[in-house]
């Protein structure tokens, strides 16, 4: 069995989510996957980089969540699901690139129901990031140039999105604390505590599995 840990990350808009989890991976030395996964999963699937943009942490429809179960359940591949509708194909290839992921290196991946795919993972380590509204309107403005009520908006609606697709594709709920391991509120700690908060956290559990 693989004794190297994975860490997810779960994130609000504007929280530094994805920051933290780059700098988290260069104190561990290890990768940090983000986009890179979507380039990744094309390579290992056969389907376009372009495709997986497109489709990128946005719900479909009610029922794949239970499609994905009895996929998953029977161990079908990439090859046993291709008469599937184009995007049921494009997370099922995610989530076995997920999963092989984690089999091969220790690696911090952001977003994704990643956790969801490595629940049966023992050295997987769950995260979410939070911050404060005010907070996160204010990077958002700094980052994207614009005003506090397009910040606002882009807040509100990215992280609808991204709780539609996690509470789709998942048994959990996006955002309540008893689906991950630790939850982190970066305007209490800044992206530097955090990285610290969880780099701790990661040594302990591990610790816990020698």
């Amino acid at each position: 069995m693989n004794n190297h840990p994975v860490i997810t990350i779960g994130r609000q808009c504007g929280s530094s989510g994805k920051i933290i989890g780059q700098k988290l991976a260069e104190e561990l030395g290890i990768k940090c996957y983000d986009k890179e996964l979507l380039a990744l999963a094309s390579k290992n699937s056969g389907f376009s980089e372009e495709l997986f943009q497109s489709h990128d942490e946005k719900p479909t429809n009610s029922f794949l969540y239970s499609l994905v179960m009895d996929t998953h359940s029977l161990g079908f591949t990439t090859s046993g699901y291709m008469d599937m509708p184009i995007n049921h194909k494009l997370f099922l290839a995610q989530f076995e690139t997920i999963k092989k992921l984690a089999m091969e290196e220790p690696c911090v991946i952001v977003g994704r129901c990643a956790d969801y795919a490595l629940s049966e993972y023992p050295n997987l380590i769950s995260v979410f990031i939070s911050a404060k509204d005010e907070d996160k309107i204010q990077l958002l403005k700094e980052r994207n140039q614009i005003d506090d009520t397009k910040a606002k908006d882009l807040m509100v609606k990215t992280d609808k999105r991204r709780s539609s697709y996690y509470n789709y594709y998942s048994s959990k709920k996006w955002g309540d604390v008893r689906s991950y391991d630790l939850c982190v509120n970066s305007s209490s700690v800044g992206v530097d505590g955090a990285v610290r908060v969880i780099k701790r956290f990661v040594e302990e559990k591990m610790s816990q599995l020698k």
